[in-house]
């Protein structure tokens, strides 16, 4: 489908430790109920993946498996622990809001997270089920639904790849296509309709790409630290173009700017479309011209190969249809006339004279003058 007759699509992507919840999830239930002080766990994980030169990741993915002991480590048992993680204010009642006001302002709006932290306990908060997709780590399951392996390890430096299959509208993360070359038509969010919404370093990868492209990357601090040391960081260094609390209550500031996006993305589509049309328009004219121009030459060529009087007859027939030929192209067909002896002998025919005479207008050439004296 042309873009011009598609609904604007927002597509709203959320970091989720200390951008939705006041703290990493692993630490809100899980560490605590295998033994473990968060900061040891986090200083084990942490020298585990220094000493074995490892993704910090995988490395507190490890821990947590080894951590939970004999204790089954099932996707349930993780979902369990993700319905126990605490949400900033609002964060409840914000998707479907903000989702209702996209309705409004005709612009669907669609939420994503992109994530280091644990998509099995993501899915088990208490918005789970809001999100479009949610790209973050994640293990293989048995068919015990046991978890025995990583599946996904998201960290900052590969989050990037999640914004060009929303880009594209290639969620699977196995469809390879994400490579793709995709027209501007193809696109199902463009990144100018794209919200970035995060609280630290590790989301600068994904700020500064959206950024770059045209769209709007928020940066979110604690309402009741006030801490906004890393907010002011990341403005300093051009990597967010807005920073607001992490409150997602109605008509906080986190609320209003992100309807402000929401409305001027809506008006921007409409000048987009309007874009489009207009280019489309010259497309389509500069096809129709390139066509022409073809047939001309293919004319020309079937001219000077022409072995017979019927044929010529045919081609100048075509000729006639055509309202305009450049000097070029007169020359070209001037001097067929003069020097295929098929087309010389019968171009004062009553059939052919006509368009010679059209052709030649009131230009002046030697070769013209040859050609007028064979009409006479």
């Amino acid at each position: 489908m042309d873009i011009a007759e598609k609904q604007p699509v927002v597509a709203i992507c959320y970091d989720f430790d200390k951008t939705l919840s006041p703290d990493d999830m692993q630490a809100q239930g899980f560490i605590q109920s295998v033994g473990y002080n968060v900061k040891s766990f986090w200083n084990e994980s942490n020298n585990l993946a220094k000493q074995a030169e490892m993704d910090q990741n995988l490395a507190w993915m490890y821990e947590m498996k080894k951590a939970a002991g004999k204790t089954l480590f099932t996707r349930q048992a993780l979902m369990k622990y993700g319905s126990q993680v605490q949400l900033f204010p609002g964060v409840e009642e914000w998707f479907d809001r903000i989702q209702d006001y996209g309705d409004k302002v005709g612009v669907k709006v669609e939420h994503y997270i992109i994530s280091s932290g644990l998509k099995e306990m993501i899915e088990g908060t208490k918005v789970g089920r809001k999100f479009k997709k949610i790209f973050a780590s994640s293990f293989l399951f048995d068919r015990d639904d046991v978890a025995i392996w990583p599946a996904q390890a998201v960290n900052y430096t590969n989050k990037t790849q999640f914004l060009f299959r929303i880009e594209k509208g290639l969620l699977d993360l196995n469809d390879q296509r994400v490579n793709d070359h995709f027209s501007p038509a193809q696109l199902k969010v463009p990144f100018r309709n794209m919200i970035y919404i995060g609280d630290s370093d590790t989301d600068v990868p994904c700020m500064k790409l959206v950024n770059s492209r045209g769209g709007y990357s928020i940066g979110v601090y604690d309402v009741k630290s006030n801490d906004k040391s890393k907010v002011y960081k990341m403005m300093r260094d051009k990597r967010i173009k807005y920073f607001a609390p992490a409150d997602y209550t109605p008509n906080h500031a986190l609320d209003r700017l992100v309807k402000d996006i929401i409305e001027r993305t809506a008006k921007n589509e409409q000048l987009e479309r309007r874009y489009y049309s207009c280019q489309n328009e010259v497309i389509a004219n500069d096809s129709r011209e390139l066509v022409e121009e073809r047939n001309k030459t293919n004319l020309i060529l079937a001219l000077e190969d022409s072995g017979s009087f019927a044929r010529t007859y045919k081609i100048i027939a075509k000729m006639k249809k055509i309202k305009s030929w450049n000097s070029q192209e007169t020359k070209s067909i001037i001097k067929i006339a003069l020097e295929n002896s098929q087309v010389r002998y019968i171009a004062n025919s009553d059939e052919l004279k006509p368009f010679f005479y059209q052709l030649m207008g009131n230009q002046k050439s030697d070769l013209i003058d040859q050609l007028k004296k064979i009409l006479a």
